[in-house]
């Protein structure tokens, strides 16, 4: 229940920030609490963090 309770918890700060122009991207690894946040970058920026943020080796 504690891993539910902990992804609800992301989910909705995650809309909050989205709502706020903030974007949110995680590591789609299990167990794996790497999240990066952005707004106002280039879109070679926004795609290096979420290669970044998705490449489980590079963290």
């Amino acid at each position: 229940m504690g891993q539910n309770r902990t992804r609800l918890s992301e989910r909705i700060s995650d809309a909050v920030a989205l709502f706020t122009g903030i974007r949110t991207v995680r590591c789609p690894k299990p167990h794996c609490t790497v999240s990066i946040r952005y707004r106002h970058v280039t879109p070679d920026e926004a795609k290096r963090l979420t290669d970044m943020a998705t490449d489980h080796t590079r963290h």
